[in-house]
């Protein structure tokens, strides 16, 4: 068997930036334990799987431990992948996938804007476990499929340090930590105890939470956001209702052949 892998620095100009994403086109899909072991070998914080044409896809992400419900740097670069080379005519892209109906936007200027569901975070009281996992103490928590953290200040979160071992127990995906930016909106960063990547380089899916809640706190609709991890990123987000959009830019880094005897 041999299947087409294209590697994208999604949320990013240019490589060596934003967070890279494996990304197989199928012509259908193949047992999930080979998705797995393709996402355990590519090592990668995820690799996204589609089958589909005509601008109608489904869509699955699979982490090196594990499939996840929602993805948002892995769907830009599945984006990529369909305008820049499977369906250059397009400029709209329906992705069918465990968290509904997801959509991918081509604009004029290359950016690819993703329509998401909101995920609005519930305030909860902080967990035990953050307070000997930071170098920092919160200001307070929020939870959806993530923990969101907000922290004082951006100087914070550029020099955050965080011990992902103790957070292993706790029953969230990520852990994101946020505060007000000086330019930005907002910024965060993103960790994952149970992942081989234990921080994020840029999570558009975090954003799906993240938006709604700082639209409680900021009384808008339309936020520059960045994400403050080592590669960093760039978001242009806004919400509607029900639907949140995060636009970016992607490129390629690498395509290549996976060969399965």
């Amino acid at each position: 068997m041999e299947l087409d892998i294209y590697q994208i620095d999604a949320f990013a100009e240019s490589v060596f930036g934003g967070n890279p994403a494996a990304v197989c086109p199928l012509d259908e899909w193949m047992d999930a334990a080979i998705m797995q072991k393709i996402a355990e070998e590519n090592n990668l914080s995820e690799t996204a799987f589609f089958v589909g044409k005509e601008g109608s896809y489904e869509i699955r992400w699979f982490m090196p431990h594990g499939e996840i419900d929602l993805c948002g740097h892995a769907t830009l670069a599945s984006a990529y992948v369909i305008f820049n080379y499977l369906e250059p005519h397009l400029e709209l892209i329906r992705f069918d996938s465990k968290s509904g109906v997801l959509k991918a936007q081509k604009t004029k200027e290359d950016t690819i804007v993703l329509d998401f569901p909101s995920r609005p975070p519930k305030k909860i009281d902080l967990p035990k476990a953050v307070f000997s996992a930071f170098n920092y103490k919160p200001i307070d928590a929020a939870a959806s499929r993530d923990l969101i953290l907000r922290f004082d200040s951006e100087e914070e979160i550029r020099t955050l340090k965080c011990d992902v071992r103790t957070l292993k127990e706790l029953p969230y995906l990520c852990v994101i930590a946020t505060a007000k930016g000086r330019e930005a909106d907002f910024v965060s960063r993103v960790f994952d105890a149970n992942a081989s990547i234990p921080e994020d380089p840029v999570t558009g899916s975090a954003h799906a939470s993240l938006i709604p809640y700082w639209q409680k706190r900021l009384n808008k609709t339309d936020f520059y956001a960045k994400q403050l991890s080592q590669r960093q990123g760039d978001l242009i987000c806004s919400i509607d209702n029900d639907r949140v959009y995060i636009a970016g830019k992607a490129v390629l880094y690498l395509k290549g052949t996976i060969y399965i005897s």
